[in-house]
């Protein structure tokens, strides 16, 4: 679990431009941790967390495509049903308010990261700090010979 910068990208909603942006991060060298994209009538805007977010900048600043930045949790996930569920509930039992949230793709069985935008990132991470900490096994008691069936 990690704060990262997000980047929302505004972005000419006509065909080629995500392609010219993607091909540039990939020149570039830079790979992408989690990407959404929505539209709206007059342009898209690409929502992305790079893992070096430097260079992203440059990149974008070359592109001269709008963007700015807010802080959103990289939560790492288990890629099966309730994981996002259990996040998101521990977050409302803190009254953390979930603005909005969207997942990587990951291999079946195997882990994701749940990028999310909340009203107070510092305490989301306080409350899920043990989130991904395997519980301890209980300690296996023997039964006596003659509770055994």
């Amino acid at each position: 679990m990690y704060i990262a910068p997000q980047f929302s990208v505004f972005m000419v909603n006509k065909p080629g431009v995500l392609a010219q942006a993607l091909g540039e991060f990939a020149k570039a060298k830079i790979n992408i941790t989690a990407i959404t994209m929505m539209d709206s009538v007059e342009h898209g805007v690409m929502r992305v967390v790079f893992e070096k977010p430097d260079k992203a900048r440059e990149v974008l600043s070359k592109l001269n495509m709008p963007y700015n930045e807010t802080d959103v949790l990289c939560v790492d996930l288990a890629n099966k049903a309730g994981a996002l569920a259990a996040v998101a509930e521990k977050l409302s039992k803190g009254h953390i308010n979930i603005t909005y949230a969207y997942c990587t793709a990951g291999g079946k069985g195997g882990r994701t990261t749940g990028v999310l935008k909340l009203s107070d990132v510092k305490k989301a991470m306080k409350l899920l700090e043990n989130h991904n900490k395997p519980s301890k096994p209980k300690a296996a008691t023997r039964r006596s010979k003659a509770v055994r069936p």
